[in-house]
């Protein structure tokens, strides 16, 4: 049994997903965030189900990554039943998808999601009457408050048992005529097919690329109908085929709204007052550079009260260790090394990581991501990319390998090249543990935002050389603002622990490990070797003690491992004892931009290329050395 959750972005679906299969997908109030679907399994109602949650798309038609990706699974996989999630504050908007999905014949269930928003707005919608004007089964949801959900899956299993299949909306009369002629055509020239006729004639009319080249446009009599269908739609109308088309989904979809939706009373509170401030072209730059300001320093000052106090716990059990097992001993090396790499985990990198990932969560539950984007959109345009590149480079602030593969959503392929180069150079939260950690830990908060401020002046720098080199010119960002919200407590818990889980699962036993075999390393000074190869970089040019240098080698793996390595190299974590400020600076801005880890190289490889990706790595070997060695000469200009 296979329920297929499909809607807008913004609708509210990952969070129904969520609540039913556990947090498994990430959501965010920042549409365009997402262009895969994700699948898990969950016992509902007594029965094992598969629950499959599609990227956010507006529409069917397959014009860009997310809305080809959820296409083709329509298309292509069965699906028991569609619960279609919209938003029932945007009523009109969001039925224009329902539209669609009704013309696909599957068993279909809509969630009229957002119930409590449309009431803020002052909009009564007749539940009753939306059921009997779709066809479909309507149930009334609030998806993060976890309301309506079990009446919900208890419908869909119903209309799953049944089988009952809904009918399509007729559009108006010359529209009805021309797909008449063209699902004859269809059906007569296609042997099989596991889509309806009409639904193909739709997207042929539409000339959806997609669709077309997936038949063939077989068969002489398909090709003369077609076009005759189409010219003929064009001469009535003065539009091309696909505006009439959308034109008049539009008219029904709104028309459906008017019957079925009455306007009250609106209430203006805190989130128009608020959005105001937060886009007015006065007040939304400097409120930006302070809610960003004060992000950074609430998790400076909570990660630097944890991190003091673990870190001279495990302190204590190393010492108590090395009493009961020699520390020049094998043995003795691995237990020192696995100690190191439990404490790394959690008295240096959890501190600094987990307020970040809640923060991040924060900005992005509110539909505060969105409104930096808009803020941002002509800086992006300087540079010369499209404003929408902001999705991918917000997300780059947790981790880069989904913020690679959201560069799916820009259609242009310069415009991927580009903002993949620059999305790399984004610190994200296995970097941003390596600046509080050290430069924020021993030098002070000043110096570790100094960071930040150097990695924004290199991306500006490098996003608009690179722009000048690569031809075309962006176009303009076309973004919904969604509405602020307050996050619910347990989305903000559950979306911190999926990216948390990561860390623990991957990055963690990664850190453990490593540790032990730097360990044995070191027992078998076979570090020595590695160091040695590496001293050109570490000593001469950039002023390291030649220990670094094997850390920058597991620094590939993860960046977590260079600060953790860092510390058993050096043989104790407190840095700042060990490393000058100049050291500290240089080895930071060295890490923060040379290679991303392997598993950014594997999927930048994917998306845009091997010989994309090799001249990208070697961009950010290049800056790397650069800015470090200029740290490390400034640093000595200085005498400090």
């Amino acid at each position: 049994m296979r329920f297929v959750l499909a809607g807008q972005p913004n609708s509210g679906k990952s969070t129904i997903f969520n609540a039913v299969a556990g947090y498994r997908a990430a959501t965010a109030n920042f549409p365009g965030s997402s262009v895969v679907y994700t699948v898990s399994r969950a016992m509902i109602l007594g029965r094992e189900t598969e629950v499959v949650d599609l990227p956010g798309v507006y529409s069917l038609t397959s014009t860009d990554a997310a809305e080809r990706e959820a296409l083709n699974y329509l298309l292509e996989r069965d699906a028991d039943v569609i619960i279609n999630v919209i938003d029932a504050s945007r009523l009109g908007r969001s039925l224009e998808l329902t539209l669609q999905l009704l013309e696909l014949g599957r068993p279909m269930v809509v969630a009229l999601n957002m119930h409590d928003e449309a009431v803020r707005k002052g909009i009564e919608i007749d539940r009753a009457r939306l059921a009997s004007e779709l066809g479909v089964p309507v149930v009334t949801t609030i998806g993060r408050r976890g309301r309506g959900l079990r009446a919900l899956f208890r419908e869909a299993m119903r209309v799953c048992l049944t089988e009952d299949r809904p009918q399509p909306l007729r559009y108006d009369n010359e529209v009805e005529r021309a797909l008449a002629d063209v699902a004859k055509a269809v059906s007569e020239n296609l042997e099989s097919s596991r889509v309806p006729a009409r639904f193909l004639a739709i997207k042929l009319l539409e000339q959806d690329p997609g669709v077309g080249d997936r038949l063939g446009r077989r068969g002489v009599p398909l090709d003369g109908r077609l076009e005759r269908a189409i010219d003929e739609l064009e001469k009535a109308h003065g539009w091309s085929s696909d505006q009439v088309i959308s034109g008049s989904r539009h008219a029904l979809a709104h028309g459906v709204e008017d019957r079925v939706a009455t306007l009250g009373r609106s209430y203006v509170g805190w989130r128009e007052a608020v959005d105001r401030l937060l886009l007015h072209p006065f007040t939304g730059g400097p409120l930006m550079a302070l809610i960003l300001v004060g992000f950074f320093y609430a998790v400076f000052g909570l990660g630097k009260h944890l991190e003091a106090p673990l870190v001279a716990a495990f302190a204590r059990l190393a010492d108590s260790l090395a009493h009961l097992v020699p520390p020049g001993t094998l043995v003795g090396t691995v237990l020192n090394g696995l100690v190191m790499g439990i404490s790394g985990g959690v008295a240096i990198v959890l501190p600094y990581l987990v307020p970040f990932l809640v923060g991040l969560a924060l900005l992005e539950d509110t539909g505060y991501l969105p409104r930096m984007a808009y803020i941002l959109d002509n800086v992006m345009h300087r540079m010369g990319l499209h404003g929408k590149s902001v999705v991918p480079l917000m997300l780059g602030y947790g981790c880069s390998v989904p913020a690679v593969m959201a560069t799916r959503i820009l259609e242009s392929p310069r415009d991927r090249r580009l903002t993949t180069a620059i999305t790399v150079f984004i610190p994200c939260s296995a970097r941003t543990t390596v600046i509080y950690a050290l430069v924020g830990a021993f030098l002070g908060p000043w110096w570790a935002l100094s960071v930040y401020v150097l990695n924004l002046i290199v991306i500006g720098a490098l996003g608009a050389l690179l722009a000048r080199r690569m031809k075309g010119r962006a176009p303009g960002l076309i973004l919904e603002i969604p509405d602020l919200r307050l996050p619910a407590l347990n989305n903000l818990a559950a979306k911190t622990w999926l990216s948390l889980r990561e860390f623990i699962v991957i990055a963690w036993p990664l850190l453990i490990a490593s540790s032990a075999v730097l360990g044995v390393l070191e027992w078998a000074h076979a570090d020595r070797v590695l160091n040695a190869a590496l001293s050109p970089l570490t000593v001469v040019l950039l002023g390291l003690p030649a220990a670094t240098g094997v850390t920058l080698i597991f620094g590939l793996l993860r960046k977590e491992l260079t600060l953790v390595m860092l510390v058993q190299a050096l043989g104790t974590a407190n840095i700042g004892a060990v490393l000058t400020a100049a050291q500290l600076m240089t080895f930071t801005v060295f890490v923060v931009f040379y290679m991303p880890c392997v598993a950014t190289i594997a999927v930048m490889a994917r998306e845009v290329g091997w010989k994309d990706t090799a001249w990208i790595s070697a961009i950010t070997v290049v800056i790397a050395v650069t800015l470090a060695t200029a740290t490390r000469m400034l640093f000595a200009l200085s005498g400090a």
